[in-house]
């Protein structure tokens, strides 16, 4: 089993069923995880900022650090491996409120909003999200079988599933203005 590590701004991909894509010390940025389980494809974007035109020439070097370039880059390189959209699980996790003191830039909460317009337009459902909090999270997806694990700052690992509840999180199972 290989552990590929995503970093901030980073994305990675893969279709090797031995693989666990992870990311570390989720903040106010947000990771989304994707799994297609018929072509046994897993993606995971750990994005930064909402918006790419905060700095094109940056977003045009790397474009995984906004959600308005990497998102969508994400979905194109997981059909490039043979993910169709349909069959999709797609879960997000992050967007806490960290190191804004006076409560100013809310990157947070603006991440998540940028996710969930970019997903609306797409016509992309989220099965489960861990947002908001203010505690750093550590998440990781199993190629093979696209089980994710999540774990949360002074907390025990546990599995996130469509169907688990945390206290204090958003858990937008369905949206239905994304339907």
């Amino acid at each position: 089993m290989a552990s590929l590590i995503i970093g901030i701004g980073d994305c990675k991909l893969s279709s090797d069923p031995a693989d666990v894509l992870v990311t570390h010390a989720l903040g106010s940025c947000i990771a989304i995880l994707i799994h297609d389980p018929v072509a046994r494809v897993a993606g995971l974007l750990h994005y930064m900022l909402p918006e790419s035109s905060l700095d094109l020439d940056r977003a045009a070097r790397n474009p995984f650090l906004y959600a308005d370039t990497g998102i969508p880059l994400l979905f194109q390189n997981a059909y490039d491996l043979g993910a169709i959209k349909s069959r999709m699980v797609v879960m997000a996790v992050g967007g806490a409120h960290m190191l804004d003191v006076n409560d100013t830039f809310h990157i947070g909460q603006r991440n998540h909003q940028a996710m969930r317009r970019i997903f609306h337009r797409a016509g992309v459902q989220v099965q489960k999200e861990e947002i908001g909090g203010k505690a750093s999270r550590t998440v990781r997806i199993d190629v093979g079988s696209g089980r994710v694990q999540l774990r949360v700052s002074g907390e025990p690992e546990c599995e996130m599933s469509a169907s688990s509840r945390r206290k204090g999180f958003s858990h937008a199972l369905q949206h239905p203005d994304w339907e």
